[in-house]
């Protein structure tokens, strides 16, 4: 069962309806306990009144008459002591009776094969009764806004230590290693062992986070010199004068290609940096890294028989992170050129922000809603290293991506940029 109330909610309603269930039963049971006293005691006295008028006198020569709130009836009576049609199926004993818009109670007796019936007005009775109902309720009522009251003091004791360790959890800074411990700030309850448990599975995160840190630094060190040595034997390949044309082809993809590498180990190496609180790499311009990777990518896409339209409008010299800024435009423009088979690639850039179009395969509606929620990845059939890693770098660099389908087919991908101070 799913609770929408907050636990303090849930613990002042739990406290309220507790003492609800206690209160009313308490108050019922007065009400009850009360009302058969009164109605015992009532027909205790009726009964020694109307024993009284029995033994006063002789039924022939009658000369006591009953309280003034009493009526007094009996069979073969004369007058105002006739017994009343309505009153002759009474049986023995204590009654209530209604005639009209008035209530007695009433007691009845056979004596001799006569029916004696005493009559007292309970008006009296049922002002008491109202009286107690009123004060009971009144009781009642105050006793929920006193409960109600005492729920909150107590959700507000109970929850302040729960409250203060979710505070503490939400800061990012409990992920560094010099972030104290949550546990000695608490006592050994069950909020205390939470503060333990989350403890340690901070701990276990702090340690899977420096683990890929390190080993995304590692890799992207030893991963440098062999590329680097690819490089340089490409350069003197294309220095060899004996290298046919097809030759020469295959070494220019393969310089490209390593280039490219480089710059995806370059990237990871920047981002454990990062994350490191280590230095990252040196900022440049928006419109110096477009003309760079536009130079760099016009060949494949000119070499696959596609047109790369690079644009620049209203760009001003603000300065961001060289490599982050490479590998997102960089992927980008991959991710293009592998979904877009013919027609052309268009590349633009704008003040703070630049926008890669294609006219190759659309995303489905369903996965682009996941990528504009900016909480999961991106759409499958889209996905690769390359936008995974896009996307984490502008997660880390605070950029927003977009994607938006175009008619009839393709992607439109727009990354804002936050300037760096």
């Amino acid at each position: 069962m799913e609770f929408k109330q907050s636990l303090s909610q849930r613990i002042i309603i739990a406290f309220g309806l507790m003492s609800a269930l206690v209160a009313g039963a308490f108050a019922g049971g007065i009400v009850l306990t009360v009302h058969l006293v009164e109605e015992r005691l009532i027909s205790t006295e009726l009964g020694g009144d109307l024993q009284r008028l029995l033994a006063a006198d002789t039924l022939e020569d009658w000369s006591h008459t009953p309280e003034p709130n009493q009526l007094f009836y009996f069979s073969g009576g004369e007058g105002e002591y006739r017994l009343p049609h309505d009153l002759k199926h009474l049986s023995t004993g204590f009654h209530e009776v209604f005639r009209g818009p008035l209530s007695y109670h009433a007691m009845v007796k056979f004596v001799d094969g006569r029916r004696y019936v005493l009559l007292q007005d309970q008006s009296d009775f049922e002002d008491r009764e109202r009286l107690l109902f009123a004060v009971v309720f009144v009781g009642f009522v105050l006793s929920l806004g006193v409960a109600a009251l005492l729920g909150w003091l107590l959700a507000r004791r109970v929850m302040a230590p729960v409250i203060r360790l979710s505070r503490q959890v939400r800061h990012r800074d409990q992920l560094l290693g010099l972030a104290p411990p949550l546990g000695p700030d608490y006592a050994g309850d069950e909020v205390g062992q939470l503060a333990v448990a989350f403890d340690a599975a901070l701990g276990r995160l702090r340690h899977a986070l420096t683990r890929e840190r390190l080993f995304t630094s590692d890799v992207s060190h030893e991963l440098r010199t062999p590329l680097m040595v690819l490089a340089g034997s490409c350069e003197l390949l294309l220095e060899y004068p004996m290298l046919d044309e097809a030759s020469r082809s295959q070494v220019l993809h393969i310089r490209h290609v390593s280039e490219e590498m480089r710059e995806l180990v370059q990237t990871f190496l920047m981002l454990a940096r990062a994350q490191s609180n280590e230095g990252v790499s040196t900022k440049t311009s928006l419109v110096r890294v477009a003309d760079d990777v536009a130079a760099l990518w016009r060949v494949p896409v000119e070499r696959k028989g596609l047109q790369l339209v690079y644009e620049r409008i209203d760009v001003d010299d603000t300065h961001y992170s060289s490599t982050f800024l490479h590998a997102v435009m960089g992927n980008l423009l991959r991710n293009a050129l592998h979904h877009t088979e013919q027609g052309m690639i268009r590349l633009q850039v704008r003040t703070h922000s630049f926008v890669v179009e294609d006219v190759g395969a659309n995303v489905a509606e369903s996965q682009r809603d996941l990528l504009l929620s900016q909480t999961s990845a991106l759409p499958m059939e889209r996905m690769g290293l390359g936008l995974s890693l896009v996307q984490r770098i502008c997660a880390d660099q605070g950029w927003r991506i977009t994607l938006t389908p175009l008619a009839p087919a393709g992607c439109r991908f727009q990354v804002d940029l936050e300037p760096l101070h």
